[in-house]
């Protein structure tokens, strides 16, 4: 039978691998229709009646494009809708979210020494957080507070930065902004399918039926395509976020979230202020740096260093009791304990690869499917086997995970 976590490792890929691309498709023809929408010429009188015109070249052909402010007097036959992007991007997401942090929820989702949590609890919060951002955020555009587009802006804001504090109150770090990611995908994937989709439908229904479309659903639908457009950088940002222990494994991981998405809004703030033909503001790169320049700083504050225990326990017991741990627990000190440490010996390294250390059987044991995965069925670490790992070595980490999985 072909190996369980091999299977659940090239699973995750595959999905990972989905998510990323349906994610360019969705950026890529948001970023587009919002550069276009600002592009455009409005002070040409057009026969047509359309609002605005946009000439652009690309590929080697001239494309002549039209935007009707609230639809064209005739329904045309071949009319393309763009939601299946954000659709798929959020599903998919969604699917990585279960793979990785709920069915691994003891490694990756929980933290003793942040909140004493049962997994179930922990998916639980995850479930709830992501409905109440959504719920909280469109009853608050559809308010007289969200008449107001700066006030509505700031205001969601402030929820984002008191949700980044939250997460980091009741998960690891890594999952913390990972979800803080989640929960601001999900507002910016609920708008297409709750608002913008609707809002269409309803425009396309009154063309059908021969009566004119109000021009207050495209209104709402481009307010809420707005804040998707200033939203989507730092979603980026919090979805790579874990990879980088910088980001997430610092006592300011919320702070530097919160400071994240102040760098989404000025960055977008150049470019569309670029596309629509209102100078060149280039002062927003210099706060743009200073913010980056500030995340690096407080990335450098006294990273998480909770006392684990020495022996394993929970989940990880299992692995340090089953046999031929005592003889790996040996090969990784040996092996790779000189990076994976809370002070790594190896010469350049200031903190461990990937925040992940290797020192005491509580770690060994809690990291015992990526040692596997990394060290055992492939010879990935130690990145080119700079420790020497012997094939010998490699067979006994193999041997001990499959003693600690089998039935």
């Amino acid at each position: 039978m072909y190996d369980m976590a091999a299977i659940g490792a090239w699973i995750e890929f595959a999905v990972r691998w989905v998510h990323v691309i349906t994610a360019i498709a969705w950026i890529g023809s948001s970023f587009y229709f919002i550069a276009l929408d600002l592009g455009l010429h409005r002070d040409r009188n057009l026969k047509t009646g359309a609002d605005g015109e946009e000439w652009q070249v690309h590929g080697g052909g001239f494309y002549h494009v039209q935007k009707y402010l609230v639809a064209p007097a005739q329904m045309p036959d071949d009319l393309i809708w763009f939601k299946w992007e954000s659709y798929s991007t959020w599903l998919s997401g969604f699917a990585l979210l279960i793979l990785v942090y709920y069915l691994g929820a003891e490694f990756y989702l929980v933290d003793p020494t942040v909140a004493e949590l049962a997994n179930w609890q922990a998916v639980g919060i995850s479930l709830l957080s992501l409905g109440f951002g959504w719920v909280v955020y469109d009853q608050i555009c559809k308010s007289k507070f969200g008449d107001n587009n700066t006030r509505l802006m700031i205001g969601l804001y402030v929820i984002l930065v008191g949700m980044a504090y939250f997460y980091t109150s009741v998960f690891s770090g890594r999952a913390a902004l990972l979800h803080l990611g989640a929960f601001t995908a999900t507002i910016m994937s609920a708008n297409v399918f709750f608002i913008i989709m609707p809002n269409q439908r309803i425009v396309v229904a009154d063309l059908k039926a021969g009566r004119v479309p109000d021009a207050k659903y495209g209104k709402i639908a481009k307010q809420r395509s707005t804040h998707n457009n200033y939203l989507t950088l730092p979603v980026i940002f919090l979805m790579l976020s874990n990879h980088y222990p910088l980001a997430f494994a610092s006592e300011m991981n919320w702070l530097i979230a919160a400071l994240v998405f102040l760098m989404g809004v000025t960055i977008r703030h150049y470019f569309n202020s670029l596309h629509a033909r209102q100078g060149n503001p280039t002062w927003t790169w210099a706060v743009t740096a200073l913010l980056f320049v500030t995340i690096m700083w407080l990335s450098t504050a006294p990273m998480f260093r909770s006392v684990e225990p020495e022996e394993a326990t929970g989940p990880a017991l299992r692995f340090a009791q089953a046999e031929g741990f005592d003889r790996v627990h040996d090969i990784v000190r040996g092996r790779c304990s000189m990076c994976h440490a809370a002070e790594p010996a190896w010469d350049g390294l200031l903190w461990p690869p990937k925040s992940v250390r290797l020192e005491t059987e509580h770690q060994i044991a809690s990291a015992a499917k990526q040692i596997y995965l990394q060290a055992g069925v492939t010879d990935a670490m130690p990145p080119a086997n700079l420790s020497h790992m012997q094939a010998s070595e490699r067979a006994e980490i193999v041997a001990w995970f499959n003693a600690a999985t089998q039935d």
